[in-house]
């Protein structure tokens, strides 16, 4: 039997995550009954999580399906992910046992953790989850690293339900005020769903310090032309929200000042001023706003903003339970077959 993983939809194609999201848009129209059972669900999680534990543990059980959550550190042994590491820190556990007793037990395995936020040219190469998919003989699900996958299939479901199709609509990502850098992944992972899907695409951030990593740039730029879309930059927030489509906020850090923050500080409090307003929104073509959450009101966007019927913030994190569905049932091969990505497989462990 076949195996894939689903750690970025860079790996996967236009069709695919289509497919992706048409069956969790028939997981909402009809639940399709027990398609999990007798599987079963590693969830490691590193890091706090409300949405994403809460979504994957109920959208297991809801398929019939049984989770295990696991916290590294907590209620699990510390794990090392280094290859060769003389083991005489904290770590108990290497990744290369972990993985592979993992998939002794379950079905699937699915990771959230974040970047150390010490040293960008590690963390881009996301080696925790990347660890787990080289070990591991079981598929392998992002919860969240240096990319939030599951939260761009959320967000292109709410973008499609109240848009319908979403080909050259003006869709603006801008960067926001926060009193600290945060993870560029979901800014990274809504870059890449809204090129693959075909959107004229503006990124709006303060200056070129806060663009993104160039793998995302170039991966993003490449979807633009291959789906007839666009991809701008700018630091003109009138320009960029004007005659936009869909607003959607967030904050990361300026990759320039990785791991030294304090000096970033003074650039990100000029910048309060990109907080998404009533002003703003004005000059839209009465757009859909969004944001991943958690989020600061009156920081990030204001409450008239937050709370206007314009607002899909809670209708994409809702998505958060049939899209994951979706990628696990497709995963674990009990959706329809077409459905399997084309990403190189690997061979999946059989049980004794």
């Amino acid at each position: 039997m076949l195996n894939h993983n689903f750690l970025t939809t860079r790996d996967w194609s236009r069709a695919e995550i289509d497919a992706l999201l048409d069956t969790a848009a028939s997981f909402k129209r009809e639940h399709p009954g027990p398609m999990l059972s007798g599987k079963s669900v590693a969830l490691v999680f590193f890091n706090p999580s409300l949405r994403t534990r809460t979504s994957m543990e109920l959208g297991v059980w809801s398929l019939g399906g049984h989770a295990v959550v696991l916290e590294p550190g907590k209620a699990a042994w510390p794990i090392e992910f280094t290859p060769g590491a003389i083991m005489d820190g904290d770590a108990e556990e290497h990744v290369r046992e972990v993985a592979r007793v993992l998939s002794e037990y379950c079905d699937l395995i699915a990771v959230r953790k974040f970047p150390g936020f010490q040293d960008w040219s590690v963390d881009r190469l996301d080696t925790a989850i990347n660890a787990f998919a080289e070990h591991a003989t079981v598929p392998v699900m992002n919860l969240e690293t240096i990319e939030h996958p599951c939260q761009e299939l959320a967000h292109a479901l709410a973008l499609r339900e109240r848009l319908g199709t979403l080909e050259n609509k003006k869709y603006v990502l801008t960067w926001t005020y926060h009193p600290k850098p945060l993870n560029t992944a979901v800014a990274n992972s809504s870059l890449l769903i809204a090129t693959k899907l075909g959107m004229d695409v503006t990124l709006l951030c303060p200056d070129e310090r806060y663009l993104l990593d160039e793998r995302y740039m170039t991966a993003s730029r490449k979807n633009a032309e291959a789906q007839d879309g666009s991809l701008t930059v700018t630091h003109d927030i009138d320009a960029a929200y004007e005659g936009a489509d869909v607003v959607y906020a967030k904050s990361w850090g300026a990759l320039p000042f990785y791991g030294n923050w304090s000096n970033e500080q003074p650039i990100r409090d000029q910048n309060r001023h990109f907080i998404v307003d009533e002003r703003k929104m004005a000059l839209t073509n009465n757009a859909l706003f969004s944001h991943c959450l958690p989020m600061r009101r009156n920081i990030k966007a204001t409450d008239a903003v937050v709370d206007s019927p314009n607002s899909i913030v809670i209708e994409e994190a809702a998505n958060r339970l049939p899209t994951q569905q979706a990628v696990m049932a497709t995963l674990l091969n009990t959706t329809t077959p077409a459905l399997a990505p084309t990403s190189t497989p690997k061979r999946k462990h059989t049980h004794a």
